[in-house]
């Protein structure tokens, strides 16, 4: 959630979203994450999508494979 702060993605609570899901998916979430408030599970939700690093398409569009002379410091 800092990094989403810090990024300027929760300057403005301007927005709404609404939706209806099953409830043992909204409690399975509260427990993993220990978050309590729904308002707060949807931010955590969101940011983590909007912040995701996509490393995993990155690398597999590359083959898989990373330069030989990538100094990687071992």
């Amino acid at each position: 959630m800092n990094s989403a702060q810090r990024s300027g993605l929760m300057t403005e609570k301007d927005g709404r979203i609404g939706g209806r899901l099953s409830a043992a998916l909204i409690e399975q979430a509260k427990a993993n994450t220990g978050i309590v408030s729904d308002t707060e599970l949807l931010e955590f939700a969101l940011a983590s999508l909007a912040l995701e690093d996509r490393f995993a398409e990155a690398f597999e569009a590359v083959g898989g494979t990373v330069d030989p002379d990538l100094k990687l410091g071992f």
